[in-house]
């Protein structure tokens, strides 16, 4: 089956309608209201298990009631099950919503209004942004970008060919708990344990992918690839986390700038290697070309999944 080349394209067309309840809200909510009711044991071993309990219970039941509307939908007819199989595939897919996002940035600063340009990239990063210059708001939304490639666009596209959106709805919800959950800091540090650990091991794979498909559209695109597969190879490990600096360091590789540094979250500093070469400084066009490296990306990934349907 190729409907997920009709899921592909509805996100191309349709990207993130606000006016919908997206099912990644809905797993937002359902953490939120798990969390609140129980978080706050002062032993790590407690803590651990509640946030691995979490987890699993918006994973199970994401991917339940996804499997539930799919399956009541093609007993009452084929083409609602199949609309409803590219729906909430087109769901996991955020490719039209990053460029939007991004390109956001990139028109403030082309504005020079920084302020604005520091709010709209505070809507893709975790990061404090308020005192950010703009060449570190360049970096910052390239590296959204790279990271995103990976995380909202080949990620839910390997695990919707490989399993269809039951499998790519858990990818997401996995995805959404270590964004709300994994962080290192004192509140998250044992109950979003399990969700980090568990985005690692979900992300590995796509990761990987992606930063050899970042390589092979920078020799499309003629930028710089064998510079991207060097730092790939080089600094993909130079990052806190396994997965994100794959792509960040053949992003950086293919545009020929240097990306990560120390960035500052909820006011504490945290000291991020740097990745790649300071070949030279990233700037508004430097956004364009890292957009056109992902949206290749996203090409590459639908070309070699519908190539594996063909093949199998």
């Amino acid at each position: 089956m190729y409907l997920f080349i009709y899921s592909y394209i509805a996100d191309l067309i349709f990207g993130d309608p606000p006016q919908l309840s997206h099912p990644v809200k809905e797993m937002g909510r359902l953490t939120s209201f798990l969390e609140k009711k129980l978080l706050g044991t002062r032993t790590a071993r407690i803590e651990r298990l509640k946030g691995a309990m979490v987890s699993i219970c918006v994973i199970v039941i994401s991917a339940l009631l996804v499997y539930l509307i799919i399956k009541t939908s093609a007993r009452m007819n084929s083409l609602l099950g199949n609309l409803a199989w590219i729906y909430f595939g087109y769901t996991t897919i955020s490719v039209k919503d990053l460029f939007i996002k991004v390109r956001a940035v990139k028109k403030e600063l082309v504005n020079n209004s920084l302020i604005a340009a520091r709010r709209s990239l505070s809507e893709i990063v975790g990061r404090d942004t308020r005192d950010l210059t703009s060449e570190e708001v360049l970096k910052a939304a390239i590296e959204s970008v790279a990271e995103s490639t990976c995380d909202g666009i080949v990620a839910p596209l390997f695990y919707l060919i490989i399993g269809g959106p039951v499998l790519a709805i858990s990818y997401k919800a996995i995805n959404t708990l270590d964004s709300m959950l994994g962080y290192k800091n004192e509140r998250y540090i044992h109950f979003g344990y399990f969700a980090a650990k568990l985005d690692d091991v979900a992300g590995f794979i796509p990761a990987r992918i992606t930063g050899l498909f970042i390589v092979v559209a920078s020799f499309f695109l003629r930028k710089d690839f064998m510079n991207s597969f060097k730092i790939m190879n080089r600094d993909g490990r130079r990052h806190q986390s396994p997965n994100s600096g794959i792509s960040e360091a053949a992003m950086s590789g293919a545009l020929g700038i240097q990306l990560g540094g120390p960035s500052m979250y909820n006011g504490v500093v945290d000291k991020k290697a740097y990745i790649g070469d300071k070949k030279g400084r990233a700037s508004t066009s430097s956004i364009n070309e890292a957009l056109a490296i992902s949206f290749t990306v996203s090409i590459c990934t639908v070309s070699l999944g519908a190539l594996i349907k063909w093949l199998i």
